[in-house]
């Protein structure tokens, strides 16, 4: 499957986005669908934003758009009903739009072949203070014109062909997110919800964020730095053969003796059959493997805690702070110092304390 080439005669990408709203203005966010959308990437995300409407009373407005009226047939076969059609919005609908999305699916090259909605991303891109895709809808803001030259993420089954076809994006192939100045890409089908927490935790702060995701049973809210590919799921994924207890272990324990001796006995293995039975399990050394599980480990207190990078290095089994250095620069081409820069979380912003009001009340 080959991406259309892309025919442009504008491009919005260096927009930028318009004032922030105040607390007592909804954002109003739109999303586009098409016929072979994937269901999740439109309703994981909308389902996130709208449940901030019962802690923050119009927060967030949403619609569903498409070229015509009536539904759309989504890959599950279950089909979804439009709110309204790309005609019937006029330039003073889209003049106050917060957010535009676009889903991934099946059908991304027929959406990217459908002159109306191209010409529809590119007239609400306008007023738009954030573009959103999820999925595989990256290439269809790439091919409305509407990203040239960002950072993005896409489903990595997606990377290689968006990156052909559109060559002067920087496709980042393992991020869960990515965020580019007001361009915002996610991974693949669930993915999209931790892009759509991340949305509400920039807009309505932490707090608001973290019960989003505990009322939707998210294990975590992700910034966007984590891979698609997690130790953790190695070992789900692995449960049931040989070495499953054994990755579980090192998920778990990162700051415990993993030596290829100390791991190999807890297998039940000699070293020599435990390193070949891992490498044919995995596809990484134990090594490899150990250290992203270290890595993911540092990451999530570089994130979450104010422990100091030495603190971390230690607890996370690195030993010293150099060797975690080393290691997130092979992992992530980044140091712990700048990503804990870059993926802290943020506090509330100032201008939503009636919505704080308003959670910590349970409205």
């Amino acid at each position: 499957m080959t991406f259309p080439p892309v025919a442009v005669t504008r491009s919005v990408s260096s927009m930028e986005p318009n004032a922030p709203k105040t607390s007592a203005e909804p954002r109003k966010v739109i999303m586009v669908g098409y016929d072979q959308a994937q269901i999740i990437d439109i309703v994981g995300p909308m389902q996130i934003l709208s449940s901030v409407n019962d802690l923050a009373h119009d927060a967030y407005t949403l619609t569903l758009t498409a070229r015509e009226e009536g539904e759309i047939a989504t890959t599950s076969g279950l089909r979804l009903g439009v709110d309204k059609t790309f005609d019937e919005f006029t330039d003073e609908d889209l003049a106050d739009l917060d957010t535009l999305m676009v889903a991934g699916g099946d059908g991304t090259i027929p959406a990217m072949r459908d002159a109306a909605l191209i010409g529809f991303l590119r007239r609400a891109a306008r007023h738009a203070n954030r573009l959103v895709s999820i999925c595989s809808g990256a290439a269809i803001l790439a091919q409305a014109g509407l990203i040239r030259g960002k950072r993005i993420a896409t489903h990595w089954g997606s990377c290689d062909r968006i990156a052909e076809a559109f060559p002067d994006l920087k496709v980042d192939r393992d991020a869960i997110y990515v965020r580019d100045g007001n361009v915002w890409t996610s991974a693949g089908v669930t993915a999209g919800m931790d892009l759509a927490l991340a949305l509400v935790e920039e807009d309505w702060g932490h707090d608001i964020a973290v019960e989003i995701a505990r009322r939707h049973v998210v294990y975590m809210i992700r910034p966007g730095g984590q891979s698609q590919f997690s130790t953790a799921l190695d070992a789900q994924a692995h449960a049931n053969g040989r070495l499953g207890a054994v990755l579980k272990w090192i998920s778990e324990n990162p700051n415990a003796d993993l030596s290829v001796p100390s791991l190999a006995q807890r297998a039940s293995m000699s070293e020599r059959t435990f390193a070949r039975v891992f490498a044919a399990e995995t596809g990484d050394t134990p090594g490899q493997f150990v250290e992203r599980a270290r890595v993911e480990a540092a990451r999530r207190k570089l994130e979450e805690t104010k422990d100091s990078i030495d603190q971390i290095a230690h607890a996370c089994g690195f030993g010293n702070a150099e060797r975690m250095r080393r290691s997130f620069h092979r992992q992530l081409r980044i140091g712990p110092k700048d990503y804990r820069e870059r993926f802290r979380r943020t506090p509330a912003p100032r201008n939503q304390e009636t919505a704080h009001e308003h959670w910590h009340s349970g409205i």
